[in-house]
């Protein structure tokens, strides 16, 4: 089976956020959480614990953000 892009949740101190997601989205997510949950023998109580980490790594992964991102730091 291919690696889920999500892995091992760590345990960071959060920040609340209010959003709300569609019913499709929500239902995705909890499948998500679910196939998670065989795949690294974890339990995942509430499937909304994976909005952040799937973020991060959505933005981990985006070159465009990334290169933008330098730049803003590093103003020539």
């Amino acid at each position: 089976m291919a690696k889920l892009k999500v892995g091992v949740l760590e345990d960071d101190k959060p920040v609340k956020v209010t959003h709300e997601l569609p019913a499709k989205v929500h239902r995705d997510l909890v499948a998500y959480a679910e196939v998670l949950a065989r795949e690294t023998e974890q339990q995942i109580v509430d499937p909304i614990k994976l909005i952040a980490p799937m973020l991060a790594r959505f933005m981990a992964t985006d070159r465009v953000f990334s290169k933008a991102r330098r730049v803003r730091q590093h103003p020539k």
